[in-house]
């Protein structure tokens, strides 16, 4: 299995998991920074589930993805360019977030984080599109290897640099709005990336040549001017679905989309009040930066670079069945550290297993779903398969507040349920085990549509 670290020396993937870091990072800003934050000011449990429904725009971000497939913004290049611009608005958003209160200003501090999240929501897009774009057409377990690294990249923002904020909490004269400054500036950094990166390659003029030529003949009775523009229209919002559902079949496509909706939601629950539980059972904001942003970080980008290879060497439906059970298991030990209390030891055994389900489960899925893209449509595609991830563990895990409202406040109970939400995804998974590794097998890429 070492033998495959081979893969890991493409200097390509060094600009894939920078942005991978780009990537991770805004949700450092509206997630767990956001939520300690409103806590502190003494919001419900219920009203900080409810905040979480900004990341809603994450599972539609696919409406908007087929602009980024076909408008190529002035400078940097089609992938890049719309990464920079959406860095830019994300930087002047958290000063924003600077100079409110949250006492008085909790509408103008949603309105930011709708902002935020937009913006989050594009660049991912772009960096997906940049991710598949990058590797080629039948470098299958090169693709495995970036999505490990895309993945250790999305921790090292969200974990590495999330602990950064929650370290400086603690220290004298700091206060959460200073705290957004601080994002800002790191955010700046990233921005820099952007321009040594290097703009992948794609003819994708050609690729869509069929495709234009087949909505141009069915429009030919119109006007030229309008014939132009209403091929346009379908090769940009129809066509990327179109030959998604034909290329798979739409019940085979049908079922994929379940799957993924399904993968992730008892994660998804536990994720967005896990920082609420971790101040309400006794650990400080210096804990919560240490073990579950800094410690959660070096254990992720580990086993993230583990699940590539283990995906490179067996295969990614293998990785997406363990990954799936550790998923239930880590969740078990959540509910476990709700009985004992603070207790500073098993936390860090929750964080290096919860790390490696995380980690795991991200690298294949990535894995997966980019295997799925075709490189003529590969922001609009991806970016339809992954929202429906980002779906569950948004709009739904919203309401995860509520839920342990309603248990009464008992976490042993809301974590056991979150550990059964796994089992639907992995029958489907089991029961399409066979599909998966002909998919694995036969990439569509660089084909004419």
């Amino acid at each position: 299995m070492f033998s495959s670290l081979v893969f890991f020396r493409d200097r390509r993937l060094l600009s894939i998991f920078v942005f991978g870091i780009a990537s991770g990072f805004p949700w450092v800003m509206i997630g767990s920074v956001l939520t300690a934050w409103l806590k502190d000011e003494s919001l419900s449990r219920s009203a900080i589930g409810l905040f979480g429904a900004i990341f809603a725009v994450y599972s539609i971000n696919f409406l908007w993805a087929p602009i980024l497939d076909r408008v190529k913004p002035l400078l940097l290049g089609q992938r890049r360019g719309w990464i920079a611009q959406m860095q830019v608005i994300m930087i002047l958003s958290c000063v924003w977030m600077s100079t409110l209160d949250a006492q008085t200003a909790l509408y103008q501090i949603a309105l930011c984080g709708l902002i935020i999240a937009i913006s989050s929501a594009t660049q991912d897009i772009a960096i997906d599109a940049f991710r598949i774009d990058t590797i080629g057409q039948h470098e299958n377990d090169t693709m495995s290897a970036a999505s490990s690294l895309a993945t250790a990249g999305w921790w090292t923002g969200y974990g590495g640099l999330g602990a950064i904020p929650f370290l400086v909490a603690d220290l004298p004269g700091w206060e959460w709005q200073q705290i957004y400054l601080l994002l800002a500036a790191i955010m700046s950094l990233c921005l820099l990336s952007v321009f040594w990166a290097k703009e992948p390659v794609v003819d994708r003029a050609s690729l869509l040549a069929q495709a234009t030529q087949r909505y141009q003949a069915l429009l030919n009775h119109r006007s030229s001017l309008f014939s132009k523009i209403a091929s346009w229209l379908l090769v940009s919002l129809v066509e990327p679905f179109r030959e998604f559902f034909q290329r798979s079949g739409a019940r085979l496509a049908l079922q994929i989309l379940l799957f993924i909706f399904l993968f992730k939601i008892g994660e998804a629950f536990l994720g967005r009040m896990s920082i609420v539980f971790y101040k309400e059972i006794g650990f400080s904001n210096s804990d919560i930066g240490t073990y579950s942003k800094l410690l959660n970080w070096w254990v992720t980008i580990i086993f993230s670079v583990i699940g590539g290879m283990v995906n490179i060497h067996y295969g990614i439906f293998r990785g997406l069945l363990i990954a799936g059970s550790a998923m239930a298991a880590s969740n078990l030990m959540f509910a476990w550290m709700a009985e004992i209390g603070p207790h500073k030891g098993w936390f860090m055994a929750t964080i290096i297993l919860d790390g490696f389900t995380a980690a795991w489960s991200t690298v294949a899925m990535v894995a997966f779903i980019s295997l799925l893209c075709n490189r003529a449509f590969s922001a609009t595609q991806y970016a339809l398969m992954a929202s429906l991830s980002v779906l569950s563990r948004t709009l739904l895990a919203s309401s995860s507040g509520v839920l342990v409202d309603k248990l009464g406040g008992n976490w042993t109970l809301f974590f056991i349920l979150t550990a059964l939400m796994v089992i639907p995804s992995l029958f489907i998974l089991y029961r399409l085990r066979h599909q998966i590794r002909r998919i694995e097998g036969d990439r569509p890429g660089n084909r004419q549509v």
